[in-house]
């Protein structure tokens, strides 16, 4: 009865992991598996030439990933997240759709006695192995019998021969792909010895950094003519958008925060009395678990170490410290042991003064004068402090152990007492003026139940409703930066290139993009939800694909014709040498004698003096032993080079034989498939409605 309930209460999950674990889901659109579990078509979402995928099919597509994605994390699917599952989501329908044509015009179909092979025969599907094997791993054929015959299990059974059926079908197609990706015995030799070939070289290079920027000159006439050169390479443009992009912050509000901290204030008695905190931690959501380590306050975050560790004398057993509001979170927490530190830890603030010579001397003196009088220290840290992140703290250094700081300023550090300013102490970054503010003595076993904070539903419908104000009132009055203004919404123009995904400063956003494919100048896009900010994008140009303009490129253009004019330098001083009395007579002409490199290969590209270089590798591996190249530019430098031995690969051997076919028969195989989806997708009549209808 173990597996049967197992099987009735988990049969649902086991069919959606495997049809996705296999890329299989596909296989269910047309089977009418969704039908028999109780989905009812809400539309036509897309159509792929002609064939329909439903609303509800990609809602439960797509909410079956953002399942995977909350049990994998055990968080929230952010906005960006969503929005990228959705488009994957899509192109794995369209393909999933594509491939089920492709099976109809092949003729691939699965028969009756395939399925019952695959339920009862020798080699049962994993399916049936999952959930019917006892525990030596053997098929129980009387619970596989039992469970088919029992009339409750009836709907399940049909799901799950439909589900092997299709996913036979599926394997059937992979073969037929698979039958067309023959890897001949002459690619495998040819590939073991691409691996395993190897040569060593005499060669004279001519680096083209080498050359001093006034040894060549570039005219007008030569940037006009490289960047004719250079333009379909480097300088083709696409389609671009100039946008002012106007963002609100999805940050927390004070009253947001305050509501955070008053649902912690609230938690303080039943946790202060709970019997089990780790249970409690768990029971409540704390993103914080649970552990028994001890820690001192240098390995704590720095707000809860200054609670806890401001009056140590204070510290004990059972004590309740907060709410803490420390790295956007909210803590409450409990100190549930504590021992002696093997080490004491402190808290210290600083002044920095760079350098030890007379001067910083006469500084550092000046400065002590005036905390004697009475300067505060943290004011006279951020006003005179060389080392600018403390500084900006008061000098504040935070809680430290041993080990962290370089030898004399640690040992000034805990060798002071509380309180009392000492120094000057000379280190490798200059002199030192150090107070100790706290000391602690004690290690700490806590419970910390934390909460990140968010804005407040109520914080986001808010941001949310500016924005699409602004949209209402920039429409009427046309001038949507004015609109902005007044609304108090931040707005920045930037240009947005056809296709691109990355909005610079707040990540990816393919609404964006896809709003932008579509836009005219003056349009408005409807409200985008980042992870981190609402956005609006107002479209004021748009240039067309093209090229750049030598104006914008000229100093890259300048760049280019520089190195190019360089290797045109270098070649016309390696032909000349090489010219005279070749491979053997160059070094009276270049002036230095020939260099070796051992071992170079198509694994072993690296070539001293060159780095990795596949051209020069690529050239001598082709030469005969004895042979040399004539000049050739490689990467970064021209060069000759000559065979003087050539190491042959032993005969292949079975083993390596059987890996290398293999290697390739999977590259293949890979590369066949992908082609084969793309060309069906280039050449299909695909219909997107998803932003006509409600998808989630």
């Amino acid at each position: 009865m173990g597996t049967m309930n197992r099987m009735r209460e988990n049969t649902g999950i086991v069919l959606w992991i495997l049809v996705i674990s296999f890329g299989g889901l596909w296989v269910l659109q047309d089977s009418g598996v969704f039908d028999t579990i109780g989905t009812n078509p809400l539309g036509e979402l897309i159509i792929v030439n002609g064939d329909a995928i439903t609303l509800e099919e990609y809602n439960r597509l797509l909410e079956s990933q953002l399942e995977q994605i909350r049990q994998a994390t055990g968080e929230a699917v952010s906005p960006q997240m969503l929005e990228s599952q959705r488009e994957r989501t899509f192109s794995l329908l369209v393909d999933s759709k594509l491939r089920l044509q492709e099976m109809d015009r092949l003729g691939i179909t699965v028969s009756d006695a395939e399925v019952r092979e695959l339920i009862i025969g020798e080699n049962p599907h994993e399916i049936i192995r999952a959930n019917f094997s006892d525990e030596e791993g053997e098929i129980d054929r009387m619970l596989l019998r039992d469970f088919f015959e029992n009339p409750e299990q009836a709907d399940t059974w049909t799901q799950i021969e439909e589900y092997i059926r299709l996913e036979r079908r599926n394997d059937k197609f992979d073969e037929v792909i698979a039958s067309t990706a023959r890897v001949s015995d002459a690619e495998v030799q040819e590939a073991y010895e691409r691996e395993s070939l190897e040569v060593d070289v005499d060669y004279y290079m001519l680096r083209y950094a080498a050359v001093p920027d006034d040894s060549v000159a570039l005219s007008e006439d030569d940037i006009e003519h490289y960047y004719d050169v250079f333009k379909d390479e480097d300088f083709r443009r696409a389609r671009r958008y100039t946008i002012a992009l106007a963002s609100l912050s999805k940050a927390p509000l004070p009253e947001d925060t305050s509501a955070y901290v008053r649902e912690a204030e609230m938690i303080l008695p039943e946790f202060a009395v709970a019997e089990s905190d780790s249970a409690y931690l768990a029971e409540n959501l704390s993103e914080t678990v649970y552990s028994d380590a001890f820690v001192g306050p240098s390995d704590m975050t720095p707000g809860i170490a200054t609670r806890l560790f401001e009056d140590s004398e204070a510290l004990e057993e059972g004590m309740m410290v907060g709410p803490v509001i420390a790295d956007g979170s909210v803590h409450v927490v409990k100190v549930v042991g504590m021992r002696p530190a093997e080490s004491p830890h402190v808290r210290a603030r600083h002044i920095l003064v760079d350098g030890s010579d007379d001067d910083s001397r006469e500084e550092i003196q000046s400065l002590l004068d005036r905390l004697a009088s009475g300067d505060d220290f943290a004011d006279l840290a951020r006003e005179a402090s060389d080392d600018g992140g403390s500084g900006a703290l008061g000098g504040d250094l935070g809680w430290f152990g041993e080990g962290r700081m370089v030898p004399p300023f640690e040992e000034a550090a805990f060798g002071a007492t509380v309180d009392r300013i000492i120094g000057p102490v000379e280190t490798d970054f200059g002199l030192h003026l150090i107070e100790v503010t706290h000391r602690a003595a004690q290690e700490v076993q806590i419970a910390d139940y934390s909460v990140t904070i968010q804005a407040s539903v109520g914080t986001l419908t808010a941001l949310q409703d500016r924005l699409e104000d602004l949209q209402y009132f920039a429409e009427e009055s046309e001038d949507f930066t004015a609109e902005a203004r007044r609304l108090d919404v931040t707005v920045q123009t930037m240009v947005m290139e056809h296709d691109q995904v990355s909005i610079p400063g707040f990540g990816p956003s393919r609404a964006l993009a896809r709003f932008l494919e579509e836009s005219s100048i003056e349009d408005i896009s409807p409200v985008i939800e980042l992870d981190e900010a609402f956005i609006m994008a107002y479209v004021t140009d748009i240039d067309l694909e093209g090229y750049q303009p030598l104006s914008e490129v000229e100093p890259l253009v300048r760049t280019r014709a520089l190195v190019e004019t360089k290797k045109e330098y270098r070649n016309d001083q390696m032909r000349h040498a090489y010219s005279q009395n070749g491979f053997d007579g160059m070094a009276s002409i270049v002036g230095f004698s020939a260099e070796t490199a051992e071992g170079i290969g198509f694994v072993n590209q690296v070539v001293p003096g060159l780095g990795r270089d596949p051209i020069f590798a690529g050239t001598v591996l082709v030469l005969e032993e004895g042979e040399d190249s004539g000049v050739v530019l490689g990467r970064s430098a021209a060069f000759v080079a000559r065979v003087t031995q050539r190491y042959q690969p032993d005969p292949i051997s079975d083993e390596n034989r059987i890996r290398i076919r293999s290697e390739l028969q999977i590259e293949k195989e890979g590369r066949l498939t992908s082609e084969w989806i793309a060309a069906l997708r280039e050449s299909a009549d695909i219909v997107d409605k998803r932003s006509t209808m409600l998808v989630q």
